[in-house]
């Protein structure tokens, strides 16, 4: 089993960034690639960003790409996700998840590509 714990979500104003980590424990984390999902109310949960366990290889949904930037440290356990010039589209409950892939290169683009969650943090972007 593994944890997800997600952490450094909040409250900002439009533009402003912040920065998402998610720390991981009880597996082996430089084998699983990791996303960052979320949700907004009254709409579906969907990925943000992905990344593979070797980190080479990474995934953003189109809204996000040239402003949010994934990353993971696997001597940490953690995974991050850099949100810049935020807005407040981007406000949801923003959710850590790990997947098993024997590819090293594999990036889950889709939610039940994931096997393990985190509780999720909520994000506030105000205008």
């Amino acid at each position: 089993q593994v944890q997800l714990v997600e952490s450094g979500g909040g409250l900002v104003q439009a533009g402003e960034s912040l920065r998402l980590s998610c720390a991981a424990s009880g597996g082996t984390f430089s084998r699983y690639f990791m996303g960052w999902f979320r949700q907004a109310p009254g709409k579906e949960r969907d990925v943000v960003a992905a990344i593979s366990w070797s980190g080479g290889e990474t995934y953003y949904e189109d809204s996000v790409k040239g402003r949010f930037t994934i990353s993971r440290d696997n001597d940490k356990n953690t995974v991050y996700l850099q949100m810049n010039s935020l807005k407040p589209e981007d406000t949801a409950v923003y959710y850590c998840a790990a997947g098993f892939s024997s590819e090293s290169r594999w990036v889950g683009t889709m939610g039940v590509e994931y096997d393990f969650w985190g509780q999720g943090t909520q994000v506030t972007v105000s205008s």
